[in-house]
């Protein structure tokens, strides 16, 4: 069956190790709209799909730390010192089979990353008050 084929009347999303930019498409675009932030996803064989602002930006894209999670399969938060995300929190994740094996890489401005806790809670100082008053609340 081809990610294309028909399967008893009903179009079929099939995601396989030879996905096309194409082919992941509907799946980076659904996670895109939901997050709202850039997204990147490829195949262990084909180029991928990278997606900033609503817009398709490559269709024939990879990254080193795509790469190196389908090498690794293995999650990996970092910040890439080349590619077009370097300087920017990424994190990746593999695309696998219910066998384990890394079919694809799929990853994401990691926003959590880029936060900076202290400063926030430096410029909010009666957040931790609220904490606090809230853990005594507790006891």
């Amino acid at each position: 069956m081809t990610c294309d084929e028909e399967l008893n009347g009903d179009i079929c999303l099939k995601i396989c190790s030879d996905s096309t930019a194409d082919d992941l498409e509907p799946i980076a675009s659904a996670i895109h709209t939901l997050l709202g932030i850039p997204i990147t996803m490829r195949s262990l064989n084909c180029k991928g799909i990278r997606m900033e602002r609503g817009v398709i930006m490559d269709r024939d894209y990879t990254g080193p730390v795509l790469e190196e999670v389908m090498k690794t399969n293995s999650i990996i938060r970092t910040v890439p010192s080349e590619g077009v995300y370097r300087g920017k929190s990424v994190v990746v994740a593999p695309i696998r089979t219910v066998r384990g094996e890394a079919i694809g890489a799929i990853g994401v401005v990691d926003l959590v990353a880029a936060l900076d806790i202290l400063s926030m809670f430096r410029e909010y100082p009666g957040v931790i008050d609220e904490v606090e008053e809230s853990r005594r609340k507790m006891k």
